[in-house]
């Protein structure tokens, strides 16, 4: 029964690992659509979400602003509210990229730049894209905008993945990285350099 159960989460994790990369996939989709809107249809939706988010402030902070105070405001944050769409967008894919690739063991710089590279490229095709999008322009600021975002996202899971290995996740971790049988201090020099970010 031991080995049986043994047997069952290798091919559990075997058969899941490979699943990790989904995420990633519904993000480069989410973006990919949000690029391909026309001018006019991505300013529209860009203003909506201003106007209801100013709404939403000026009735938690009881300001009573009128619906021309309202669209005044809400011209005024448009811009900032566009590329902070950007940033989470990009922050977004880059833990869904980085995240798998944590999975499958890759640490430290080889994850940044593993993962780095990837949003990077992913940002300057997003705006080539968008240069056959009626209405629509690259620009190498949004790709600078959405770099910042991807490495932001990288680090905060190098740091949420590292503190879970230490903390929830450790027994794990320890079972996976010594086989059965050994002791523990013929492996602590690897296992040191396997904990490290």
């Amino acid at each position: 029964m031991k080995y049986f159960r043994l047997f069952l989460k290798k091919l559990l994790r075997y058969l899941l690992k490979p699943l990790s990369f989904l995420p990633a996939l519904v993000m480069m989709y989410v973006i990919f659509n949000f690029s391909a809107q026309n001018g006019d249809l991505s300013s529209q939706l860009s203003s909506t979400v201003t106007t209801d988010l100013v709404e939403f402030c000026g009735q938690i902070l009881d300001k009573g602003w009128s619906a021309q105070q309202i669209l005044h405001y809400a011209g005024i944050l448009e811009h900032y509210v566009r590329k902070a769409a950007h940033v989470t967008e990009y922050f977004l894919l880059a833990v869904s990229v980085a995240f798998p690739l944590y999975v499958y063991r890759l640490r430290g710089w080889k994850l940044v730049l593993s993962a780095g590279l990837f949003c990077m490229g992913f940002a300057c095709l997003d705006e080539w894209h968008q240069s056959f999008v009626p209405g629509r322009s690259p620009a190498f600021r949004d790709v600078l905008i959405d770099t910042s975002g991807s490495l932001a996202g990288i680090y905060v899971t190098r740091i949420v993945c590292w503190l879970g290995r230490k903390t929830i996740f450790r027994p794990l971790s320890m079972e996976s990285n010594f086989p059965a049988g050994n002791s523990l201090g013929k492996y602590s020099r690897g296992y040191r350099k396997m904990e490290s970010l």
